[in-house]
């Protein structure tokens, strides 16, 4: 999976916006959205709330994690949806620094990831258990963790005398 489709994936995230127009409900495949009345939230996917907004229909609500004052109180075990800020930065109080704190816990859990998949790799483990990571996160340690268990595997098979040879003594 690459990074694309792993935003696919996340904008699958319900929203909340203000529409500042009248629509009957929109049936999709993934499902029925609205009804839309003015000045009424309703909760509707990221893709169409970004959609809406760009084409000035809308005024997105931010999310309850973007709130600065939540921010002590949420671990790095937590997973985020995809950085709102960048479409909604008018509709969103402090997004700068919103986004400036997304962007260092994302720094934090990757140097983290980064450090454990290095001790994996010096203590030649054959396999490793990770918890708690995002769909991201995956995506972008996945195929280095891969490639690393090949090689290291390679490496031991290499290493190991084959069965069937026999010991030569002078």
């Amino acid at each position: 999976m690459d990074a694309a489709e792993v935003e696919f994936l996340a904008e699958k995230e319900l929203v909340t916006i203000i529409p500042n127009f009248s629509l009957d409900k929109i049936y999709l495949i993934g499902g029925d959205l609205g009804p839309f009345n003015p000045g009424l939230p309703v909760e509707v996917p990221l893709w169409l709330a970004i959609n809406l907004k760009q084409r000035q229909k809308c005024r997105l609500l931010p999310p309850e994690w973007m709130d600065l004052l939540h921010y002590p109180l949420i671990s790095c075990n937590d997973s985020f949806p995809i950085d709102l800020s960048a479409d909604a930065s008018d509709n969103i109080p402090k997004a700068d620094e919103i986004r400036t704190l997304v962007k260092d816990m994302w720094d934090t859990r990757i140097a983290k990831l980064r450090v454990s998949a290095d001790s994996f790799v010096r203590q030649q483990e054959a396999h490793a258990e990770l918890d708690n990571l995002t769909l991201m996160e995956i995506n972008t340690s996945g195929a280095f963790l891969t490639r690393a268990l090949n090689h290291m595997y390679k490496l031991r098979t290499n290493l190991q005398p084959s069965e069937g040879a026999q010991s030569q003594d002078f």
